[in-house]
């Protein structure tokens, strides 16, 4: 049975320190299917779309995410 489509397909490449997900308020415990839903979400778009801009992108959004969310740790 599947639940979440497109689950496994974060596992075609290694977790980071910080990712397109976290960025955008989901990172930590989901408490929600719908949270888990738009993480995999975000994963999936970070995975088909990657590029060296991309993770500057990320990187450069890191620090103001991590000062303005409350789950951002």
């Amino acid at each position: 049975m599947i639940i979440i489509n497109g689950y496994l397909g974060r596992h075609r490449v290694k977790p980071g320190i910080t990712g397109w997900a976290q960025i955008h308020g989901l990172r930590g415990e989901t408490r929600t299917l719908d949270e888990m839903k738009q993480r995999v979400q975000f994963d999936l778009h970070y995975i088909e779309r990657w590029s060296i801009l991309l993770d500057l992108r990320i990187l450069l959004m890191t620090p103001f995410t991590v000062l303005s969310l409350r789950n951002a740790y």
